[in-house]
Formats: C-alpha cells, structure tokens, sequence
C-alpha cells in the first residue's frame, strides 16, 4: 500500500479551539477529521492540550521534568562554553610567564 506523503498544514488558535469546541459538543472525533480533513492525532492533541493548559503552544505543555531537563541542558552548554573560555585563558597566561 503506497501512502501520500501529506504536505504539512498549519492551523491556527481559533481553529484549533473551533475543532476542539466541535468536540466537547458532541461531534464525533471520525466526523470531524473527515469533514476538514485532518489527522486523528492532531485532533487528538488539540483536545488534550486544551484540556491541560488551555494553549495550543508547545512549551505551556511540557511536564516538569521536561521543562527541568531543558533548563539543564541550556545549563550544562552555557557551563561547557564557560570552561573552554577558562582553558583557553589559562593557556594563553601559561604562554605569557613562560617567555
């Protein structure tokens, strides 16, 4: 079975919140996806989205632990970065009292 590779759409807020209103009012997930063709994940986020932090945006929908790795991550680069800054340093005044 060959399937077509779907071109990616974006969406905006309001339709999001349209689809996600379809939903809690009693329209079936299948009627909506096939009505403004969509995939059932999407739809399937959306509404747990909305239902967790009432945003569509990625970032308001992180769990704490991913919100904490991510804040390590950029801790532990900025640290790396840092700590070849001092080696270098240390080479060049290494260089400069020996000669």
């Amino acid at each position: 079975m060959n399937k077509i590779k779907r071109k990616r759409r974006t969406f905006t807020d309001d339709f999001k919140n349209q689809m996600v209103s379809l939903y809690q009012h009693g329209k079936s997930r299948s009627e909506i996806v096939a009505e403004y063709d969509l995939t059932p994940s999407a739809l399937d986020r959306w509404i747990t989205q909305s239902s967790q932090s009432g945003s569509f945006k990625t970032k308001d929908n992180r769990s704490p632990q991913e919100q904490e790795l991510i804040a390590l991550r950029k801790e532990l680069k900025q640290l790396r970065m840092e700590n070849d800054i001092l080696k270098q340093a240390a080479l060049i005044i290494g260089r400069k009292s020996l000669s």
